[in-house]
């Protein structure tokens, strides 16, 4: 991907790209690494950041004045209750003043008289009058400006915006590369584990780890292999789970059911499964009412919806687990 874009040298370098694919496959760290060589003032014979120079020091310390990193907001850590945070982590979109604010950036001189470099993560959660005004700064862009977008859902860009720029797409590496990858983090024992269950994203497992989301992951599929079978001591187990150090949040917990259900359903219809073939298979899915499984997995949609703000935690989780405890029938039961 580097070399495919880097190939012809930094001067026939697009002002605009937009680097798409799914979460985990180092969309993010490729486009710091772009930002950092477009600001470099001693780029490598490779084609990379120096690391060392001013220009280097200040982006690595978030204070380069030509470099302008937006994002969705609502995750901020500030004093605010946790109802207040709650609220902004369901909002996350990337506000039209935050594209405003762009425009004296960059219509003004460069200030080490290089490259200036605006970075949009999550580039989706731009609404329509958003991205309206992102397209307008595009238009005409100045000579050494430029626009790295970064996307898990490209479909979602307004496709006058996704024109203005050179789409580069990411995808997951071989399993080779991958199970290579996680070796070098220390997770070489449990790759294939949790490459299923990030779709072959090496990056997104090493995110769960630093956040600490493996170990209740499995938890979580031990709950659901062997579940018990009263909802109430099912859910308590569950709530357990969330109240860990981690990050492993009520919204990681419903996806993680509705995925056992679907490979549930997909080994009773097809005979494989697609999320969890590095864990032990429960006994008796032969037995399993396939069209039951299915149809739970379809009422949780809502679960997923409402996940981020329930009303009440413990009585969410058991209305969860009755769901999936009733999927568990055996056919004709």
């Amino acid at each position: 991907m580097r070399q495919q874009l880097l190939g012809q040298g930094l001067e026939r370098l697009p002002h605009a790209m937009l680097l798409v694919g799914p979460p985990g496959v180092g969309k993010t760290a490729f486009s710091e690494s772009l930002a950092e060589l477009l600001l470099c003032e001693s780029i490598t014979a490779e084609l990379s950041g120096c690391g060392e120079c001013q220009a280097c020091r200040w982006l690595a310390a978030g204070n380069h004045p030509d470099f302008r990193r937006i994002a969705p907001e609502g995750d901020d850590d500030g004093e605010e209750g946790a109802a207040e945070k709650a609220k902004k982590r369901s909002a996350r979109i990337i506000r039209i003043e935050q594209i405003r604010e762009l425009e004296g950036f960059v219509f003004t001189g460069s200030h080490r008289a290089g490259n200036r470099v605006v970075l949009i993560t999550e580039a989706e959660a731009m609404h329509g009058p958003t991205a309206n005004a992102l397209l307008k700064i595009l238009e005409e862009p100045p000579i050494g400006v430029y626009f790295i977008l970064v996307s898990t859902r490209s479909k979602s860009l307004l496709p006058t915006l996704r024109s203005r720029c050179r789409v580069i797409p990411f995808v997951a590496p071989d399993a080779a590369a991958a199970t290579e990858w996680l070796r070098a983090a220390g997770l070489e024992k449990q790759a294939k584990r949790y490459l299923d269950l990030a779709g072959g994203a090496p990056m997104r497992v090493a995110q769960w780890q630093e956040q600490g989301q493996l170990a209740p992951i499995d938890a979580l599929v031990d709950s659901l292999i062997a579940p018990v079978a009263d909802p109430i001591a099912l859910a308590a187990r569950w709530d357990g789970l969330l109240k860990g150090d981690g990050m492993f949040r009520l919204e990681n917990l419903v996806e993680g059911v509705q995925r056992w259900l679907f490979d549930l359903t997909q080994e009773r219809m097809a005979g494989r499964v697609r999320y969890h073939g590095g864990w032990p298979r429960p006994k008796g899915v032969e037995k399993l009412d396939p069209e039951a499984l299915l149809a739970v997995w379809r009422e949780l949609q809502p679960f997923r919806r409402s996940a981020r703000h329930p009303l009440n935690q413990l009585l969410f989780l058991e209305s969860l687990a009755a769901h999936f405890l009733r999927a568990l029938r055996p056919v004709g039961g």
